[in-house]
């Protein structure tokens, strides 16, 4: 017999996520504080979004607020670079094409 130790995140009585370690736990409801903080000041603005909407923004501005971050700073986002080899190494294929006989 196995013991397995689980974190579960909840809120207001709801479980949201359960993990396997206390650090991704703890962040996982770090990132529902923001949200929670998020949704009022969304709701405050001039957009005319209902309510669904909003909870979904701002969840997803929580989720990716490093790159929101990085944005409100004025750092533009680098493309990943995996699409830079690929480019690379599709040259590199029709150099060979062209030099095989």
């Amino acid at each position: 017999m196995a013991v397995v130790t689980k974190y579960v995140v909840v809120r207001e009585g709801i479980e949201k996520m359960t993990f396997t370690s206390k650090k991704e736990a703890d962040a996982y409801d770090k990132m529902l504080d923001i949200a929670d903080n998020l949704a009022p000041f969304l709701a405050e603005s001039e957009l005319e979004i209902d309510e669904v909407t909003c909870e979904k923004l701002s969840f997803y501005l929580a989720q990716h607020k490093e790159l929101l971050l990085n944005l409100l700073k004025g750092v533009v986002p680098q493309k990943p670079e995996t699409t830079e080899v690929k480019k690379t190494s599709k040259k590199a294929e029709a150099k060979n094409v062209g030099t095989k006989k």
